[in-house]
């Protein structure tokens, strides 16, 4: 059994701040959970270009207001308030925050719980 707060982990380095968002990792691969789980704001009047290659995710918004663009088809999805969104085919997308949202993410498979996306909006794979 594990509990974790948000308020233990805020000072530490799994509290990422990746320029338009800042994540606050509560369970990360060392955990041995299987999936990674987030506590992130979306910083409002961003546009944040994402494509988790490497990963699926599952995204719930608790707060606010934006909406997430797929560039396969240049759909665009409206999300808000007790909206849940799955990427589950990879997708590359923009996620754009009209007011600042707060998203509980899970990712499969972990994140070390320190990365940031990369010039292409990917992260790694954690390695063992």
């Amino acid at each position: 059994m594990k509990t974790i707060s948000l308020k233990d982990i805020q000072n530490t380095e799994k509290n990422v701040d990746g320029g338009n968002w800042v994540s606050r990792r509560l369970i990360v691969k060392d955990d041995n959970m299987g999936y990674s789980v987030h506590d992130t704001v979306i910083k409002a009047g961003t546009e944040t270009h994402i494509w988790y290659q490497n990963h699926l995710e599952s995204v719930y918004c608790i707060e606010g207001e934006g909406e997430v663009e797929t560039l396969k088809d240049n759909k665009v999805w409206p999300i808000e308030k007790d909206t849940l969104y799955a990427l589950d085919a990879n997708d590359e997308h923009y996620l754009r925050a009209k007011t600042d949202m707060r998203m509980v993410c899970v990712f499969n498979p972990p994140i070390k719980g320190t990365e940031v996306h990369d010039e292409n909006g990917v992260y790694p794979v954690a390695e063992d």
